[in-house]
């Protein structure tokens, strides 16, 4: 053990000597608002092995930053046997099937360098039955022998719910993950903790990522939200002490109510649920048959009231959901999948994008459906992920749509980077200013500037409403129904119309 860690910390050193620092220029992560998860399996394969790796992704890092996505998550990257390597057998490495830590340090930087962001996906709930810690527990209770490894999970002699028997031992270890070989870690080790803190050490600095998606935060403790949210608390000042502006983002995959209490723990973000997939309210506002507006104002204004200063995790869709194309029956409709997209990016905080989702990519049912070969085009793509029982793709492949002036693509393109171009869409405090049936008007201020947004969420129907005479159009977003109209004092929005007033 002793000369690992002195293996360890040489690789540490070497690696701080070898690899630059990422530019300070890039560190206010207020300007990195556009989010694209990517599950690198299925993103692109540089050694024509049909599988996704970290050099793909840094192929791919030009077309990311030309679309305006400024903040990449990358799906778990750390050895595993499994596909979607939730269950982590090395904290400290890459998976080989991705690369190299070398592969994993060219990537932080050449995302630095173009003043875009990186986080990761951080499983620490549970580790993979392979980890060396549950290896050396398990060894020590089928020996019967004493080990301070078996103090680093949850071992009890009850069979129950969730306790899975471990051989003939008559021991039992909790794993709320059911099936996946993933056994939970006792949190309450002080040894398991200064082990978080130098994997948290490690990526951070050593690395240079800018952060974590964290993964199952109500799992930690699961029934106990107040020991999830105390131990949420302690990783954001480990990451505080350890990389100050550090960006954590949790999955609490809850109500708006219980999402607003976990924002009590100091993480910067928490995902949206309540706004994402078939049943959230910016989907289900948009399959609406009238009033369309006022139904997602009622549910926004909920958010905001709940969530008054807490950076919101807006999304529609992720690699655990069916994809929005279906959510929102868009298929053959490209102007309300164009739409949807829209009303996700007029809100606030770090909106969050799954790759595909701005090619209209399909999947739904098991989770590989949900995780298929990016459609770059025919002949440029992964393998797909074993288990799949359907393949669909019901929109032109990335490479078309780029060409195409009226694709969903270049329509995300544009979002971005008006995002991008005014952050107090992002940044800034919102009020409603005028709510009416299938229309919305609302401003954002931040620091002094203003910008006014108008929305039409009818599908078929021109819409109005009122707005000052010395307002002027910014940036006109049309789904292909024609250009907004602005005429002394009242605003014309064609079907599915965003505006941008200043």
């Amino acid at each position: 053990m002793v000369h690992k860690r002195i293996l360890f910390l040489a690789v540490v050193i070497l690696m701080c000597l070898t690899f630059p620092a990422g530019g300070e220029d890039a560190r206010n992560m207020s300007l990195n608002n556009n989010w694209y998860e990517i599950f690198v399996r299925s993103f692109q394969d540089s050694n024509n092995d049909g599988i996704g790796d970290l050099q793909g992704v840094i192929s791919r890092l030009d077309y990311l930053q030309d679309m305006g996505y400024n903040g990449l998550w990358l799906m778990p990257v750390m050895p595993s046997p499994s596909y979607h390597k939730y269950n982590v057998t090395d904290y400290l490495n890459i998976d080989p099937e991705y690369g190299s830590l070398a592969d994993m340090r060219q990537l932080t930087d050449a995302v630095h360098e173009r003043g875009m962001k990186l986080i990761i996906d951080l499983a620490i709930n549970h580790t993979g039955l392979g980890h060396p810690w549950f290896v050396q527990a398990s060894e020590a209770l089928h020996s019967g022998k004493k080990s301070a490894f078996i103090d680093y999970y949850n071992f009890r002699q009850e069979r129950s719910d969730k306790w899975i028997p471990l051989g003939n031992t008559g021991w039992f270890y909790e794993e709320q993950f059911a099936g996946g070989g993933m056994p939970d870690l006792n949190l309450d080790n002080p040894d398991v903790r200064t082990q978080l803190s130098l994997i948290l050490d490690f990526w951070l600095n050593v690395m240079d990522i800018d952060g974590f998606r964290l993964d199952a935060v109500t799992s930690y403790y699961t029934g106990d939200h107040d020991r999830n949210v105390e131990f949420l608390h302690w990783i954001k000042e480990e990451c505080e002490r350890l990389k100050p502006g550090s960006y954590l983002v949790g999955e609490c995959w809850e109500n708006l109510g219980t999402i607003a209490r976990y924002y009590q723990s100091g993480v910067d973000s928490f995902f949206l649920f309540p706004g994402s997939q078939a049943e959230g309210f910016i989907a289900s506002s948009l399959r609406g048959r009238s009033k369309r507006a006022e139904k997602f104002v009622s549910r926004y204004q909920q958010v905001l009231e709940a969530i008054p200063d807490g950076v919101l995790a807006p999304f529609l869709g992720n690699h655990d959901t069916g994809r929005t194309i279906g959510s929102v029956q868009g298929r053959k409709n490209t102007a309300i999948a164009k739409f949807a997209e829209g009303v996700l990016n007029m809100m606030q905080g770090n909106v969050f994008t799954y790759y595909g989702e701005e090619i209209g990519m399909v999947g739904s049912g098991v989770d590989p459906n949900k995780r298929l070969a990016m459609y770059w085009n025919d002949g440029d793509m992964t393998e797909q992920p074993p288990g799949i029982t359907a393949v669909e793709y019901a929109y032109p492949p990335a490479d078309v749509q780029l060409a195409d002036p009226g694709s969903l693509l270049n329509y995300c393109r544009k979002l971005n980077r008006v995002r991008n171009a005014y952050p107090m869409i992002a940044n800034g405090e919102n009020t409603f200013i005028y709510v009416s049936g299938d229309v919305l008007l609302m401003e954002r201020v931040l620091d002094g500037r203003s910008c006014l947004i108008a929305m039409n969420f009818s599908p078929k129907t021109e819409e109005s409403c009122p707005v000052r005479e010395d307002t002027v159009i910014g940036m006109d977003i049309e789904t292909g129904a024609g250009s907004a109209v602005l005429t002394e004092g009242t605003l014309h929005l064609p079907p599915y119309a965003i505006v941008i007033l200043e």
